[in-house]
């Protein structure tokens, strides 16, 4: 196996390096500019820096009108799937723009006009992208809330945003239970103090929401009553989108995405990355109210000229474990990206996937992100499908990948467990506590070269100030990530997980992804979550929750026997890993993370918050009764 770096990508990382602005003004030449900018980079006081700041674009002009001006109306932009519903629905580029521009006039009727900021409260379903895209066509800024957040969660996002006007559903269907959006919004517009004039709600057929008029206005009704609307340009450095991503204080911060950067960047990523041409379909298995739904199921594919697919659906249970394959099939799909979570959810489910019943022979590329990708899952992925398994990595705040095997410059040698080398125009250094690069290969604090590239985040929304000391002090010169890693011998970028899950075992700091990965190994190990709990004499020591694979018949002591020896040898005695417990079930939010922090206080006996964001509350008390009866919550 090599790991050397194709030519292409050598050349694009050195360019970037060197000469940023000169890099991303060519990158800024493959966009359709309103008018074209002059001034590529200005750098702030801390180095941060802005891009492109005196060029005007819009955002929804370059995902779909430009299309129909170079005569591709007729070409398939986005195919809604929806298992739950069953329905599969197509648009054209042609049809999805006038879906796009009639909205556009309706939320304009209701007063919303450049600047302005739009709550869009919806499943995933076509009106959620049609919503965003009609926000950005307006000039205005759109906060997409994820639809299973709680009124409490909502409120607090509608304060902060102060939005003219909130979109959403009559509800939203999870596999078999149909969930109603309108009381929850209801509750949240209670809650919050600031105070919207109108709502546009979409009625779905399984359940219709009681509307309170005048506020509540009918999806169908406005859009009916309203005429197209041309694109407004905007500058770009003016805000695309808030995405509100947890904070650690508990107040979600409120990610600002420009337009300019942002287009520039995402082109650049569908060539470079995910080797996507005009016409190819692109799957991003994911939900609108995260940030891959943001960049990779609404807006690169359409900037890229490519076919998106929106899917109401899980990668289980809608109806088997064989619904991706499905899609893959169905839909010609290139790219099928998604978290791991859903690929060891398959495994367990179905470790055969049930592909002797899809032709996916269209599929070129598995892509994963969201979480730290473990070796044993990607194993099993890459042997079970037969398709190249590409790790990348990336947060909220970037919007785009920091790290991956760049399929479009020439793939290279893949490492299980690492998300491969950094992606031109990302600059990353490992650095100790002190701020200093760390050149031996060891572990320390992922931080990224400032400036960043295009596409990063410009501030926290109302709070800059919250931006400069949650990324740009604590490593002068550099964003801090909030992640820990390393760099190998040959660039490869290794992230071991946050910050706050490296715990310290006898003066020695373990990271808990890596024993993660041994445990995950197991052939009778699904799933699994390594957390530090308390130990007297050590300080702490790593405690393995373990969901095992269905079928399989294991005993809990010969188990947790095999794992301690597995660590001991991948890691050494000094790891003091000693404890493996089965689990039925791990706290996760909607978007399938492990909700880490939770763990390590019901193991520390503190008292805990349960989120809005967890998938399953009931697994709380299972765990701390678990753990209690195993005499492993600290005293």
């Amino acid at each position: 196996m090599t790991f050397s770096a194709p030519e292409n990508y050598l050349q694009q990382r050195q360019q970037a390096q060197q000469s940023p602005a000169e890099f991303w003004q060519q990158q800024a030449a493959n966009i359709a500019w309103s008018k074209p900018p002059t001034t590529i980079l200005q750098q702030d006081a801390h180095g941060h820096g802005s891009w492109f700041a005196d060029g005007e674009l819009n955002s929804c002009d370059l995902a779909l009108d430009v299309h129909l001006r170079n005569g591709r109306g007729e070409q398939l932009a986005l195919i809604y799937d929806s298992p739950v519903t069953g329905q599969v629905q197509r648009f054209t580029y042609q049809q999805l723009h006038h879906e796009v521009a009639t909205f556009a006039g309706a939320l304009q009727n209701l007063g919303v006009g450049k600047g302005d900021r739009v709550v869009i409260y919806m499943p995933m379903i076509p009106q959620a992208a049609i919503a965003m895209l009609a926000v950005a066509r307006l000039g205005a800024v759109h906060s997409v809330v994820f639809g299973g957040f709680s009124a409490h969660e909502l409120a607090i996002r509608i304060d902060d945003a102060t939005p003219k006007v909130v979109v959403s559903a009559s509800c939203g269907i999870e596999i078999s239970r149909v969930i109603a959006y309108k009381p929850l919004l209801d509750e949240a517009l209670s809650l919050a103090s600031h105070k919207v004039a109108h709502t546009v709600i979409f009625q779905r057929p399984q359940q219709l929401a009681e509307m309170i008029t005048p506020r509540d206005i009918d999806w169908l009704s406005c859009q009916g009553a309203a005429t197209a609307v041309d694109c407004t340009p905007v500058l770009a450095t003016d805000p695309l989108y808030i995405l509100y991503t947890s904070g650690t204080t508990g107040k979600p911060k409120g990610v600002v995405r420009d337009n300019g950067g942002h287009a520039v960047a995402l082109r650049y990523s569908m060539s470079a990355i995910y080797d996507c041409q005009p016409g190819d379909v692109f799957w991003a298995a994911s939900d609108v109210g995260w940030v891959v739904g943001h960049s990779y199921i609404v807006y690169a594919p359409l900037f890229a000229g490519c076919t998106t697919v929106l899917y109401e659906g899980k990668p289980v249970f809608t109806p088997d474990a064989s619904a991706f394959w499905r899609v893959c099939a169905e839909h010609q799909v290139k790219i099928l990206f998604a978290a791991p979570t859903a690929f060891r959810a398959i495994r367990k489910e179905d470790p055969e996937a049930q592909l002797q019943r899809y032709d996916l022979s269209k599929l070129k590329y598995i892509f994963m992100a969201g979480e730290r990708l473990d070796p044993a899952t990607f194993h099993w992925v890459q042997d079970t499908i037969g398709k190249p398994v590409i790790d990348h990595w990336w947060q909220t705040e970037t919007g785009w990948p920091i790290s991956a095997n760049p399929a479009g410059l020439g793939l290279m040698g893949a490492k299980a467990g690492s998300s491969t080398v950094a992606v031109p125009g990302f600059n990353v250094a490992i650095l100790d506590e002190a701020g200093q690069v760390i050149t031996d290969h060891s572990q320390g604090y992922i931080a990224l070269q400032l400036p960043l590239p295009p596409g990063c985040l410009s501030t926290i929304w109302g709070n800059h100030e919250r931006f400069v000391d949650g990324y740009l002090r604590t490593f002068p010169g550099y964003y801090a990530s909030g992640d820990g890693g390393y760099l190998d011998a040959d660039n490869y970028v290794f992230v071991m997980g946050r910050t706050d899950d490296v715990i310290n075992v006898a003066g020695h700091r373990l990271s808990t992804g890596e024993m993660e990965q041994i445990v995950a190994a197991h052939p009778a190990v699904a799933e699994c979550c390594v957390i530090g709990i308390h130990e007297a004499i050590k300080g702490q020591q790593p405690l393995a929750l373990v969901l095992l694979k269905n079928g399989v018949d294991i005993d809990e002591a010969t188990l947790e026997a095999e794992l301690v020896a597995m660590v001991r040898h991948d890691i050494g005695a000094l790891a003091c890993f000693k404890r493996a417990i089965l689990v039925k079930r791990l706290p996760k939010t909607r978007s399938g993370k492990i909700l880490r922090k939770l763990l390590r206080q019901i193991a520390a006996g503190e008292s805990y918050t349960v989120p809005s964001t967890i998938d399953d509350p009931a697994c709380l008390p299972e765990i701390s009764e678990i753990m209690a009866k195993n005499q492993l919550i600290a005293p």
